[in-house]
């Protein structure tokens, strides 16, 4: 690959060794790399050729961190060393470690993409952090697979920048673990949205957006979508779509709709065990309002999607009790009285 003592490829060599071999805590002198650029380069220079080639590396503005002192030459002259050099990275080890996780934990990313990506991640620091994260390719394989997720993203990406509309199929998986296209009316239906924004929640992708004939927000499960393209019409404006008519407040839509469902926000009291008020930060964020605190329970005020509220509300169970509004209290009666019926026979 490398010409031996080709003077041109010498810059190149030494980048790569540093990219490879060193960060703030794994460092090289000179002679270190001058020995690696023959060993592993086959190539010959002198100290001061690596000298020369380093400090050119830092005048070109190259992430290139060092150290220096001075020192007395033979003649009693103060001369300046350098030393202890290394590539300066963008990010650092642990920082690529919960990149990783973010993509292991994942629920959305099949295997195969997931594999590439974290992969892509190793090779942004060096094999002392390559050897720590080896586990990270025993993978799951039991993770969805649609080969079209990152095309989709790059296009609805693509779309919300230039502001256009988009239509796509929505999949489903069918008894038999395939994914088939939903179906209206005896066809594959075609959305028509308005896309806003993409975000995570819950381990999945979505899409908000707004279905072309409705005037209300929704959301899009984007490993779900398939078949999209851009279409070549203005995005309606957020002002048209109930829920957006001062724009989107991503921080309070996330905290309203923390199972990502359709429809309006409710203020919502519940009684709830003292501990899990950590529980309840983590899915409600501190727009929360408490009051009627006792030795072991507290009542808690939030505006959150009914829908979602009453999948939160089934999920904890006995530990909440939901106050206010009436329906949604008698909706998780009747769910509660189903489930005891079916349990118990009646």
């Amino acid at each position: 690959m490398y010409q031996a003592n080709s003077k041109k490829t010498a810059i190149l060599c030494i980048i790569d060794i540093l990219k490879k071999h060193t960060d703030s805590e794994h460092t090289l002198t000179q002679k270190q790399i001058q020995d690696m650029l023959e060993s592993e380069y086959g190539l010959k220079l002198d100290r001061k050729a690596v000298k020369r080639n380093l400090t050119d590396l830092v005048d070109m503005g190259f992430d290139v961190g060092y150290s220096e002192r001075t020192r007395k030459t033979k003649s009693g002259e103060d001369e300046t060393v350098y030393s202890d050099w290394y590539i300066t990275r963008a990010f650092d080890d642990s920082e690529l470690r919960l990149l990783i996780d973010s993509i292991l934990f994942s629920k959305y990313i099949p295997y195969s993409q997931c594999k590439e990506l974290i992969e892509k991640l190793e090779k942004q620091s060096n094999k002392y952090f390559s050897a720590k994260v080896r586990h990270v390719r025993n993978l799951p394989v039991t993770m969805p697979s649609n080969k079209e997720l990152f095309y989709t993203i790059g296009i609805l990406d693509e779309a919300i920048e230039q502001g256009k509309k988009v239509k796509f199929h929505y999949s489903d998986f069918n008894l038999k673990l395939e994914r088939e296209k939903r179906i209206h009316y005896g066809k594959p239906a075609e959305y028509i949205i308005n896309p806003y924004q993409m975000v995570a929640s819950n381990g999945r992708y979505y899409l908000i957006g707004n279905y072309d004939k409705f005037d209300n927000v929704s959301h899009y499960r984007i490993d779900r979508i398939i078949d999209i393209e851009i279409i070549d019409e203005p995005v309606k404006p957020m002002k048209k779509v109930n829920g957006l008519k001062n724009g989107l407040d991503l921080p309070k839509h996330m905290a309203e709709h923390i199972y990502m469902y359709c429809g309006e926000s409710v203020k919502v009291k519940f009684r709830t065990d003292k501990d899990i008020i950590n529980d309840i930060v983590d899915w409600f964020g501190t727009a929360v309002k408490f009051s009627n605190e006792t030795e072991e329970t507290v009542d808690v005020s939030v505006k959150v999607n009914e829908n979602a509220m009453f999948h939160w509300a089934m999920q904890y169970g006995t530990r909440v009790e939901v106050l206010e509004p009436e329906s949604l209290r008698k909706s998780l009666a009747d769910a509660v009285k189903a489930m005891n019926e079916k349990y118990n026979g009646g």
